[in-house]
């Protein structure tokens, strides 16, 4: 087993950045994962006291599928987050200042057009990521389940649909179902899965196009009798892990 693919999603429901390697660190997210959010005017988020809400409260693929026309590109090094879609001028903007989050929230707003409940409000909230769960952890998905149901429906799925953080290959298709509650080995870093990704209207996107043209979630429950594909796993110990790297169910 290892791993094919490594992504993070520095804005909530906008594009992923493709990773060579990351490091882990216990009880956290990928950094720099969700670090940022669009909240719609009417979310109830307070940065000062950050807690989780659902993912209708921000702009997300399930409700605004036209966000996956933008293209995000995030620097944690400058502080620079370019955003370019059809139809706007591109944004270079600093997403860890008052002015650059008001730029952006102003440059998505109209993006989102009728979409925008009242005043939508960029956010970033140290140490908190906008997850679409409570629990920290990383997304993974085997790659052999992805394919599995490919044959099933008769149509290529583009795992970037999937918006998981790492793509593994080698064990057998839905074999990952039976991982919680025991230890995985990536790379040096150790992780505990815990939870099936039960998947939401957003995988019906097409990343490329903006438009929905599949109902996933849908297609599993009618082939599998549930919509899970893929898994959240906490971090348990530090480590890195590249593409490439191995995967190793660990004993008991």
């Amino acid at each position: 087993m290892r791993v094919e693919a490594i992504y993070r999603y520095p804005v909530k429901g906008l594009s992923a950045e493709a990773l060579d390697e990351v490091a882990l660190t216990a009880g956290a997210c990928l950094p720099h994962d969700r670090r940022f959010a669009l909240a719609q005017g009417d979310a109830p988020f307070d940065p000062a006291h950050p807690r989780f809400l659902p993912k209708q409260n921000f702009a997300c693929l399930m409700a605004n599928p036209r966000l996956a026309l933008i293209r995000s590109v995030f620097d944690p090094h400058d502080h620079a987050l370019s955003l370019s879609a059809p139809g706007q001028e591109p944004l270079l903007a600093d997403p860890t200042s008052e002015a650059g989050r008001r730029a952006i929230a102003a440059w998505l707003t109209r993006f989102l057009g009728p979409e925008a409940r009242g005043t939508p409000v960029f956010h970033e909230a140290p140490g908190h990521n906008f997850t679409d769960q409570a629990r920290k952890g990383v997304s993974i998905v085997n790659l052999a389940t992805l394919h599995a149901v490919e044959e099933r429906i008769g149509r290529r799925i583009e795992p970037l649909r999937l918006r998981a953080n790492i793509y593994i290959s080698g064990p057998p298709p839905w074999a990952e179902r039976e991982w919680l509650g025991q230890e995985i080995q990536l790379g040096t870093a150790r992780l505990k899965p815990f939870k099936q990704t039960v998947r939401c209207p957003a995988t019906m996107v097409n990343p490329a196009t903006g438009q929905r043209d599949i109902d996933l979630p849908a297609l599993l429950a009618a082939h599998w009798g549930h919509r899970e594909l893929g898994i959240h796993a906490e971090v348990v110990e530090d480590g890195r892990v590249a593409v490439g790297d191995g995967v190793e169910l660990l004993p008991g």
